[in-house]
This record gives C-alpha cells, structure tokens and sequence, in this order.
C-alpha cells in the first residue's frame, strides 16, 4: 500500500507565493521572504508535525537550504513531539563528514526508537553552496555523494575499515552507536550521474511530480539503472496540492496563490534556471515556460504556475477531492509507493489531504486489488 509524506516549511509559510519585502532575501525552494507571513516557530512546526501524524502520513520531511533552519536540530526536536512519524531529514555531503552524520544519525535513531530516517540532498546551486564554502562542480559532487552514501553503508553495517577515496580518507573507522536497523538511503537527482549513484546506492529514489509521460519516461529510465544493478528500489513522487469544493474553486484557489508574486522573485528563479545546476529544476522551468499561454495547465489537473517562484517541488495538482485522488492514483500506478503531498499553508494542507484526499486514494488503490 502508498504511504503518504508531507513537508514542513522551516522557512516560513503562508497563503501566498513569491512575496517579497524590500532587502529581504527570497528563497526561491520555499517561495518564502526572510518575514514569511508564517514563521518557522517551534509552534508551527510542531502543529504541522502533530497534525501530520494525527492524518494517516508515514513520514515529515525537513528539507535543506539557505533559508531554512537546521533539519537536524529540528528532527531531534519532533522526535519529542511525536510518537509514531518517521522523522525524514535532509542532509548534505561536504557540510559535515560522513563519520560524524553517522554517529548523529544513530544517536537520533536510537532515541526515536527507529523514527528517523535521512535524505541526501547534493545541491543543484553554486551561489548558495559557494556561500557555505562548497565549490565543487556539479559532477564532483556527486562523486561525493557517492562516497559518503558508501561510508555510511558501511558504517552502519558495522564495519571496521580504512577508506582512501577522492574526497574522504578514514583510518580504522567505525561506529559505536548503533542504529536500530539499517537505514534507507532517501535521494533524488536528475543528472546523469545523479541517476547512476542512485541506481547504485539508493533504496528510495525521489521525483518531482511533472506530466504523466514525462514522469513514465524519468521511471522507466531509472528503473532500467537499478534492474542492471540487480537492486530492488523504492520510489516517491512529490506534488502540491490546491483543493476546491468544485474545479473552478480549485483553480481559483490556485490562482490566488500567485496572485502577489513580486518581480524580484520571478527574477530569483530566472536566474536560478540561468546559473543553477539543477537538471531537474531546469526541465520544471521549461514546463513552466512553455505553458505560459495556457494558465501554466501541462495535463489534467497539472499547473505549473508555482514554478514561477519555486525551485524544487513546484508541480501542483489542482481540484475536487476525487479529482485529486484519480490523479494520484494514475501516478501511483507507474510504480510509485511513496507520495509527498504539500502545500499552502503546509497546515491547512496537511489538514485537508488527511482528510480528503488520503482516504480517497487508499479506497480506490483497495478497489483495484480487488478487482
């Protein structure tokens, strides 16, 4: 059966995308100024945590970014405000050593009692990576990648080594904190070798929600990687949502959402597309471009008018509760076992897909089964 996964927005939230303040900076990830209209407060985040789990998801992910506060000092937090969501948590290789993000990992891990889970996150932006230190190119960052997600499999395995790699040099490593169990290795990437690591290491590869046949067509690609590596994967597709009572609500809910963006956003993602590395948010942004004249609409129920704004997961669906849900189901039945399913705000959305949208999937796939 799907399991659902929803977002925090620990940059801040609210009821619009692409505002922006005078001198603020914009983080074009979550469409959100450094003043967001929601705050990323200890109260928010918990509420959205709480609701989360209260409404049938599996999993909450704290993402990665500039603007966004640190993912694994929040995790440590949740896992005190929470008693059955899996806590799933970005991180960065080249921000902290492979040795170290073990011993952390496990010591959250131990403490949730296996709740905790990771996703790598290699960075598709050179301005906000140079200004953390990282000046990698794109390619040697998956090379990195690689070999951390190659240490800690290792590590976590219980292993006593030495490792002399293009990045990282171990003597006699290993780790004395244990985790309850092996993790799962959470990553996404479009890039050639993003893809090729991902065959090679992941154990569930993550896609932005794009058209049906693009989607079949980044699945099929994918899943041809992992069958020549003999591995078995996991796969999850991220959307937003926008509901309405009626699909002119929806799409006018929809429109509302953009109804405030700022030039100086549209310009951020611009040159986001121009100068980022990101293969991903790059063929997103051509979706966006080349729907312009259409209200941003690339299929039934698909808009990709947050794509203006949004670097990353931008694709939404729009609709009636059971439109929404025969969407999902059609995603689903490509070979997804995992959903992400966002939007704004995150706790209005996670409210409303909890109760709406979830059920309704989990009747239909039950349907199909039967039949």
């Amino acid at each position: 059966m799907v399991e659902f996964i929803t977002m925090a927005p620990t940059s801040g939230d609210g009821e619009y995308v692409g505002t922006v303040n005078a001198g603020e900076k914009f983080d074009g990830w979550t469409g959100t100024s450094e003043s967001a209209s929601r705050l990323a407060t200890p109260e928010y985040i918990q509420a959205i945590a709480k609701a989360t789990e209260e409404g049938g998801f599996s999993t909450l992910l704290l993402p990665v970014g500039a603007n966004c506060l640190d993912s694994l000092v929040l995790a440590a937090n949740l896992i005190a405000h929470t008693d059955k969501l899996n806590i799933l948590f970005a991180v960065r290789p080249g921000f902290v050593s492979p040795t170290v993000f073990a011993k952390q990992f496990a010591t959250l891990d131990q403490w949730s009692n296996g709740r905790v889970h990771f996703n790598i996150v290699t960075g598709g932006s050179p301005a906000e990576l140079g200004a953390d230190g990282d000046f990698l190119d794109h390619d040697a960052r998956y090379r990195r990648t690689k070999e951390f997600i190659q240490i800690l499999n290792r590590l976590f395995s219980g292993e006593t080594f030495d490792y002399n790699g293009e990045f990282y040099q171990l003597k006699n490593a290993k780790l004395l904190v244990k985790p309850t169990k092996r993790p799962q290795v959470f990553f996404g990437g479009s890039s050639p070798i993003a893809k090729k690591v991902a065959a090679e290491l992941a154990d569930v590869y993550m896609l932005w929600g794009e058209t049906l046949e693009n989607t079949k067509i980044e699945l099929d690609e994918i899943k041809k990687l992992v069958a020549e590596q003999q591995r078995e994967v996991s796969y999850s597709i991220s959307f937003q949502i926008v509901l309405g009572d009626t699909e002119e609500e929806a799409w006018n809910n929809a429109n509302k959402l953009i109804s405030r963006i700022d030039h100086a956003a549209l310009e951020f993602k611009n040159g986001l597309n121009t100068n980022g590395e990101a293969v991903g948010v790059k063929r997103l942004h051509h979706l966006m471009e080349d729907s312009k004249e259409n209200n941003f609409k690339i299929g039934p129920n698909l808009w990709a008018g947050l794509t203006q704004v949004l670097s990353g997961n931008s694709i939404a669906l729009v609709g009636t509760p059971d439109q929404i849900a025969d969407r999902i189901v059609e995603f689903v039945e490509l070979g997804f076992d995992k959903v992400l399913l966002r939007g704004f705000p995150h706790l209005e959305t996670a409210q409303n897909v909890a109760t709406y949208i979830i059920p309704r999937v989990k009747e239909r796939l039950a349907k199909k089964q039967l039949a």
